[in-house]
């Protein structure tokens, strides 16, 4: 196995645990992500392809499908999958079993919006470059790029192992354009800060 499906794994063991109690998942909401929902509301075009890494039990990818997008939504866990394919089984949304370091070629810049929401710091900061070169490898030409993690507050011994402002700049010299930026007060025990930023392909 490698080793950041090791750092992974214990994300199918948790779903499998609460299968029957969504609300001892920690990240799962069940409901959009409100920082993606302003980014719907905000643009007037929803069109083409989107991707959602990180899917969890579906509700983002299901805004998306229903906001007008083309919707592949992946996860590691295939027990998230399977339950968010139950919870939304009248959508068009595709949800896979997916590693994002290792993406189909037919993934390869190939989609018009993709979202990524507190995955990236779910992974070891050994793993970071690696995978936010991943994310971006997936965004199509002139595409947009949406990213909200936790800002990180300097005492963080993870897991999550939230993002710096140097973490943020790294999309920047892996082809992104910063469209917008944003820190959101959102105070929890991780952080009382989230970056919300925007980028586009160029």
């Amino acid at each position: 196995m490698q080793e950041h499906n090791k750092a992974s794994a214990w994300f199918d063991d948790l779903y499998k645990r609460h299968e029957n109690d969504h609300n001892n998942i920690p990240w799962a909401r069940q409901d959009v992500n409100p920082l993606l929902q302003t980014y719907l509301d905000e643009e007037k075009e929803h069109k083409g392809k989107a991707l959602v890494i990180g899917c969890g039990l579906g509700d983002d990818a299901y805004a998306l499908d229903k906001a007008g997008y083309e919707v592949v939504a992946i996860d590691v866990s295939q027990t998230a999958l399977n339950l968010a394919k139950k919870r939304f089984s009248d959508s068009n949304i595709l949800f896979e079993k997916q590693d994002i370091f290792d993406m189909p070629e037919m993934y390869y810049e190939n989609f018009d919006f993709v979202f990524e929401a507190l995955t990236i710091q779910s992974l070891p900061v050994a793993f970071r470059e690696k995978m936010i070169n991943a994310v971006v490898d997936t965004v199509a030409k002139d595409g947009n790029l949406l990213i909200v993690a936790h800002q990180h507050r300097g005492n963080n011994d993870g897991p999550p192992w939230p993002l710096t402002h140097d973490d943020i700049s790294l999309f920047l010299t892996h082809g992104m354009q910063e469209l917008s930026f944003e820190l959101i007060n959102e105070a929890s025990g991780i952080s009382n800060t989230k970056f919300r930023v925007l980028y586009k392909k160029v």
